[in-house]
């Protein structure tokens, strides 16, 4: 099968994100995988003081994000031992589907799936913590193709026998990230597929780069220093690789304890910022001379030791879940801390550009609504709407979607 030319093909893509983003949360992090609405999305100006959902349905255990296109919302879970896709209506909440993709892996923290699928047109991709990778038929979930990481790359999942927090131990977390006819999906073998690009159609290797572990980060797409570059974050270093090809362009080496990097990239113009709970928050300028790549550091700041959530971006600053049961704001430029505001969960918050607004999901199930201010920390409505969870909520048609460890629930929050 011959496949578009990629720079064709991506621009294929942003046009349907463009046209379908208020209607779709297709992917982790949303239709341009930054937590970002795209600026014509009706949002309400307030929450309401005790919002009512349209529906809530029971699921199994597992901190995967649900998704959307259309009347299509899919979301993985542990069910009777198995990890498994359903899709559901998303106006009233029935189950069309559901299909187990691999066996249910479990520790500490929980059982069930981590890393969030991706529906694309009548396609969806789902990935399973010990690394079966399946995609599946939007209709009717039967499956169109699928890979194992052990029996095709050679990655063994060890679970608690793991020395350190990588992929193998916790789980496969990242997500995939699909541009055009590619499919690029976190594998982790040493064997030169620390990422994989498939033909997302039939599943054929396209190419297979890099030798590190795989933590729990996820891929992400941008033009930096005048070229479309794939940006991923490994158990061992910050990476820019060329997408048709899987070449690596620069490489930086980021140890941290456990190897547990978890938070995605965020690209803002020709660089790349990323955080961690060992090193804090670093941005990176990427620089292009004769053909050849460079990433250097401009500022770092090892206060924000961010663990597992990703900030955003507004308007120059990072907003983001802090370190201390807090909430942060950074300057972009120079990595200052602006200001921090106590009261947000214990370790996680998802937080997503709302309007000039951030609405922040913390992992104790409270919803904030708060200016994106640089200046000083203003709150507009604060809910309780939710038990403990670490899923990032989807946003779609005025509705938010919100997944807690016993129930995914739909509340309108777009008055008519």
């Amino acid at each position: 099968m011959k496949l578009k030319p990629f720079t064709e093909a991506l621009a294929l893509v942003v046009g349907c994100i463009s046209m379908n983003a208020a209607d779709s949360w297709p992917q982790w992090l949303g239709p341009n995988r930054n937590a970002t609405l795209a600026r014509e999305t009706a949002v309400p100006s307030s929450i309401p003081t005790e919002p009512k959902s349209i529906w809530r349905i029971p699921v199994g255990g597992g901190f995967s994000s649900p998704v959307i296109s259309g009347d299509s919302l899919v979301y993985l879970d542990d069910r009777s031992g198995q990890e498994t896709a359903h899709c559901i209506n998303a106006v009233n909440g029935q189950e069309k589907w559901s299909i187990p993709i691999a066996d249910t892996f479990q520790d500490e923290w929980g059982a069930g799936s981590r890393s969030t699928p991706s529906i694309d047109k009548d396609r969806v991709y789902a990935l399973s913590c010990k690394g079966e990778f399946r995609c599946l038929n939007l209709k009717d979930g039967k499956v169109i193709w699928g890979t194992s990481f052990e029996k095709d790359f050679g990655v063994k999942f060890l679970g608690s026998k793991a020395n350190e927090g990588t992929a193998t131990r916790r789980g496969h977390n990242g997500s995939p990230l699909i541009m055009g006819d590619f499919i690029f999906v976190p594998v982790g073998s040493t064997n030169d597929a620390m990422l994989v690009c498939f033909n997302k159609k039939n599943g054929k290797i396209i190419w297979k780069s890099g030798t590190d572990e795989t933590a729990y980060s996820s891929p992400v797409l941008g033009k930096i220093a005048g070229k479309e570059q794939l940006v991923y974050l490994s158990a061992d270093a910050l990476m820019g690789m060329e997408p048709e090809t899987g070449k690596i362009l620069w490489r930086v080496p980021l140890k941290t304890n456990a190897k547990r990097h978890a938070a995605t990239p965020l690209i803002a113009g020709d660089s790349v910022i990323v955080n961690s709970h060992t090193f804090g928050v670093i941005r990176f300028n990427i620089e292009q001379k004769e053909g050849q790549f460079s990433a250097k550091q401009q500022w770092v700041n090892h206060q924000l030791q961010i663990n597992v959530a990703t900030p955003v971006i507004v308007d120059g600053h990072l907003y983001c879940q802090g370190p201390k049961k807090d909430f942060i704001c950074a300057d972009l430029e120079t990595g200052k801390t602006e200001w921090t505001q106590p009261g947000f969960g214990k370790e996680y918050s998802a937080t997503m550009v709302f309007g000039k607004n951030l609405l922040i999901l913390a992992d104790d199930g409270q919803l904030v609504l708060a200016e994106a201010n640089p200046s000083k920390y203003v709150e507009l409505s604060r809910v309780q709407i939710c038990g403990k969870n670490w899923s990032f909520p989807a946003y779609a048609n005025g509705q938010l979607f919100v997944r807690d460890n016993r129930e995914l629930a739909c509340f309108k929050l777009l008055a008519e």
